[in-house]
């Protein structure tokens, strides 16, 4: 016999030591039913033994724990005594406690739970359950037999005890078209692991848990001191229960969810993030069990949303948890349900070049870098990809048999990146060029030297100047090409990318309109937002789609056409990326668009002396043109750059087919082509006069020189 003070003193006071002894409590009371079922039929506990002999076992080992000369009905109520006094001992926190107090449960309700998952502990009991409800086919315990184990006072509405559970998510019925008193019962995988602190990084699909001691304290986080005091406020309303929502917007790089984690870090919780968007419907089977498991895992659910402009995140009802919870989301969209009533929303901005360098610092972990300042500088990256980018880096200088890590190292770490996020949203333009291969007119080229210039200094031009300036300045660059077709526009954005060291991504705006309302902004908010955050250059073609001058509202037509053009409006000037816009139309772009651009940049059509310029540039070494000829049809075809491009590729095709350079012959040929796609007439000689035709050479020639 056990002394009855600190009975259980040598259980563990964890979560698996007090499941234990529920286990033990449940088992007895079901020995407890077993034998009032025998002595009905007038048979002994002998007789329940040799039919189910592992439960002897278990009884053992309770009666050992057990006073003397104590009767059944006392022995389960000093148990339960001796249970309450071991939970009010133990400091740690104990998962099934957090449910019981949740749902408000009754300790027979509590045992009921542990008893439905002992199936899931020993399958010897899917056996008992199975003879003890005389069903073959049923492993689990229904509603009916726990009526009739807890059933011990009389109490025939054991069914209001256990309906919490299973409203809650923490029980379910595998058979709901069968009668209630048949529904066979089970504990969900993901809830009896929680139960056990066991709880899986990935416990259902989308969704990421991170334990207390794996999320970054709030002391460790790179922010801001004005951050880190609202976050130290936040955490103070949180634990006192006057605020139970928190809203962090920012980039989707940006450590939005980390934020949160720490609040919940700081409050003596976990979190779990779940990846969602506001078009998840309302009856997502995630939902049911993400309260419950929150609950037993003592962690803050979090729900990580990608929502479009006039979208908005419906907060679920989380049954079976009454804690905090957080949502990260971006610039776009609402929060609503009545969770967001009492919201607390904070606004996450970019990181500062500092705190990139600190990031930088902590994510190689040690690992050389001498040129981490510069690669913190011209990287404007948030701190979650830094993370990942780091990561990526020292695996491209390991192949490469580095000991540090170089800028070119970052740069494809950096693209790896990029295709894994963007790829399925633009194209990306590849190839390096360099500015010998755009001939541009000198005022072009001055202009975009100083774009060059403007794109390199945007952030110390942001922190010298966005305090200063009326109405702010962020670090982003907004600019508009504007020229035929064929003038070098894109070329130019290839330069500009590749000066900078950054990657080139399209979007064809025209293929971005959609027919149905308000999806043409949902598709710009998610293309512009991952670009910014990813820190490429974004080349927005085509323009004039969608920047046009805005038009008197005469049909619905008109009115949604005029939203779209509004958002993208908007959108460029809180945009923080380098966005470089193409139109060929430049007289339709509305002025309110010009007026945002930090530079307007013109390409015109080749004069005599850059076209001259532009066919040494495309034609191959060793080309068999006459240059004589070569001098004329610079004069005398006014193509643009595109053109001759075409002209000299066409040119050179025809030439590998007889595997020679290419003659005149060809380029005459290539011209032709040229000329029948453009739908013009193709002339082989010019019919004026040899005076004139030397008046053009020879203005031709001095503009040379």
């Amino acid at each position: 016999m056990s002394n009855e003070s600190g009975v259980f003193a040598d259980v563990p006071g964890s979560a698996r030591g007090h499941l234990g002894l529920l286990f033990y409590a449940a088992v007895l009371h079901v020995i407890y039913h077993l034998r009032r079922c025998a002595s009905a039929a007038e048979h002994s506990l002998e007789d329940v033994w040799r039919e189910h002999p592992f439960l002897e076992s278990y009884f053992g080992a309770i009666r050992g724990k057990l006073p003397d000369n104590i009767g059944w009905l006392e022995s389960l109520e000093w148990l339960r005594g001796q249970i309450e006094a071991w939970e009010q001992a133990v400091p740690a926190r104990l998962p099934i406690s957090e449910m019981r107090q949740a749902l408000e449960l009754s300790h027979e309700a509590v045992l009921a739970f542990v008893l439905v998952g002992t199936v899931e502990e020993e399958a010897q009991f899917a056996t008992l359950f199975a003879s003890m409800q005389q069903r073959d086919d049923i492993h689990r315990l229904s509603v009916g037999l726990l009526q009739q184990v807890f059933d011990r006072h009389g109490n025939t509405e054991f069914w209001l005890q256990v309906r919490p559970l299973l409203e809650a998510g923490f029980l379910e019925a595998v058979n709901r078209d069968a009668p209630r008193s048949e529904w066979a019962l089970r504990v969900p995988t993901l809830l009896w692991n929680a139960a056990r602190e066991e709880a899986t990084e990935s416990p259902l699909p989308g969704a990421r848990h991170r334990s207390l001691d794996s999320i970054e304290p709030m002391a460790e986080l790179v922010i801001s001191e004005d951050v880190r005091g609202q976050l130290a406020e936040l955490t103070a309303l949180v634990r006192s229960g006057r605020t139970r929502t928190i809203v962090i917007r920012g980039l989707p790089g940006t450590d939005r969810a980390g934020v949160i984690g720490s609040i919940a870090r700081e409050s003596g919780r976990g979190m779990l993030e779940i990846e969602c968007s506001a078009s998840t419907p309302p009856a997502d089977e995630r939902w049911r069990a993400i309260g419950p498991f929150c609950t037993l895992a003592h962690s803050v659910p979090v729900f990580s949303v990608e929502a479009g402009p006039g979208e908005t995140f419906e907060i679920p009802a989380l049954a079976g948890y009454q804690g905090p919870l957080g949502v990260v989301i971006g610039r776009d969209g609402g929060v609503g349900g009545p969770s967001a009533a009492h919201a607390i929303t904070l606004q996450l901005d970019l990181e500062s070049p500092d705190h990139r360098l600190e990031l930088w610092k902590r994510a190689l972990n040690g690992q050389s870098a001498p040129d981490l300042p510069e690669i913190a500088s011209a990287f404007c990256l948030p701190g979650r990809y830094i993370r990942q980018c780091a990561r990526l880096a020292l695996d491209y200088a390991a192949v490469g048999r580095r000991a540090s890590i170089t800028a070119a190292d970052v740069r494809c770490a950096a693209r790896s990146l990029n295709r894994q996020v963007l790829d399925t949203l633009a194209d990306r333009i590849d190839g390096p060029a360099r500015r010998p291969q755009l001939i541009v007119r000198n005022a072009t080229s001055r202009e975009l030297s100083t774009l060059e210039a403007r794109c390199r200094h945007r952030e110390q031009l942001a922190l010298a100047l966005g305090s200063t300036i009326p109405g702010g300045m962020n670090r982003g660059v907004r600019t508009l090409f504007e020229g035929p077709s064929g003038t070098g526009k894109t070329l130019a954005a290839r330069v500009l990318a590749t000066e900078l060291g950054l990657d080139l991504y399209r979007v064809d705006l025209a293929r971005v309109v959609n027919k149905y309302i308000g999806e043409t902004e949902k598709n710009l908010s998610r293309v512009l937002s991952r670009a910014e955050d990813l820190n490429v250059i974004l080349l927005l073609d085509e323009g004039d789609s969608l920047m046009t001058r805005r038009t008197e509202v005469k049909s619905a037509n008109d009115r949604y056409a005029n939203l779209e053009t509004n958002y993208l409006l908007q959108r460029l000037e809180s945009y923080t990326g380098i966005v470089v816009i193409t139109t060929n139309a430049g007289q339709s772009i509305d002025p309110a668009f010009r007026r945002r651009m930090d530079s307007v940049v013109k390409f015109h059509l080749p004069d005599a002396a850059e076209r001259w310029r532009l066919w040494q540039v495309h034609l191959p070494a060793g080309h068999r043109v006459a240059l004589e000829m070569l001098e004329e049809i610079a004069v005398r075809y006014q193509f643009t750059g595109g053109q001759i491009r075409n002209i000299c590729v066409n040119a050179v095709l025809t030439a590998l087919g007889e595997r020679e350079a290419p003659r005149t012959m060809d380029l005459k040929q290539a011209i032709q082509t040229e000329h029948r796609k453009a739908g013009a007439s193709f002339a082989d000689r010019a019919e004026a006069g040899p005076g004139r035709n030397q008046q053009s050479l020879a203005s031709f020639l001095g503009g040379l020189s």
